[in-house]
This record gives C-alpha cells, structure tokens and sequence, in this order.
C-alpha cells in the first residue's frame, strides 16, 4: 500500500556524506601514528640472548655490541679491533660514571666478546651483558 501522493515522491539521495569516513581514515592514521613509536630500533642487528630476568638501560651507559660477523660498535659507531681501546677509553671520558652494556650477538665469537670485557676491565668499567628477557 502506496499512502503517499504522486507528487510526494522521494527522490535519491545525490550528494554522499564523506564525514563517516573521514572519522575512519582519522582513527586509522593515529592507530599508525601510536603503533609505530613502539618499534625500537638499535640500528645494529645482534641476535643477543635469551634470560630470565633482565634490567631497562639508560642514556648513561656505554653500549657496545659485538656481531657475529666481528664486527665492534662502541655507542652505535662502527670500531675496528685496534681502535677498541681508544674508543672505550674516550666513551669513558665523556661519562666517566658509565657501565658497560655489552651487547654480543650469540652466535658472535666468544673471544671478540671476552676482548671487550678485558679492556672494559682494564679502564676500570662496570660490565653488563645485555640478554633479552625470555618469554614463556
């Protein structure tokens, strides 16, 4: 049944409201915008190992990291084995206070890792051996 007259015909809707969808693309670009700023990156893949329990570092620490190709990086710069010394030696002048957080990919060469420990030690630096905690 037809109540309406012939001249109360409802004619389609023409213009489309983009407003629902400009909340979608909105919510969208802020859910990125947050997920992204928890990626952190290092910058220097290392394959570090697994522990039980472990301890946030903070911009006071020296950080080193030894990869399983042999490679060394003393604060994210790249450090030939001779230059070891010197550059812990000038890492610890710049924070004199600093521990050693020694980063060593798990497949790297033990030795490569106990090389840092030794010159650590000989400047006198607290040693800490970066795992990631293991989740069960």
């Amino acid at each position: 049944m037809n109540f309406r007259k012939d001249e109360d015909k409802m004619e389609p809707l023409t213009l489309f409201s983009q407003s629902s969808l400009t909340d979608i693309v909105l919510l969208l670009l802020i859910f990125f915008l947050l997920t992204s700023s928890f990626v952190t990156n290092f910058g220097i893949k290392v394959n570090i190992p697994n522990a039980e329990t472990g301890a946030q570092t903070d911009s006071q620490f020296i950080n080193v990291a030894v990869t399983k190709e042999g490679e060394f990086y003393v604060n994210g710069e790249m450090t030939q084995m001779g230059q070891l010394t010197t550059a812990l030696r000038d890492a610890k002048t710049e924070n004199p206070d600093g521990t050693l957080v020694l980063r060593a990919d798990k497949d790297a060469i033990v030795d490569n890792a106990v090389r840092v420990m030794n010159v650590a030690k000989a400047l006198e630096l607290n040693i800490v051996m970066a795992t990631e905690q293991n989740s069960q």
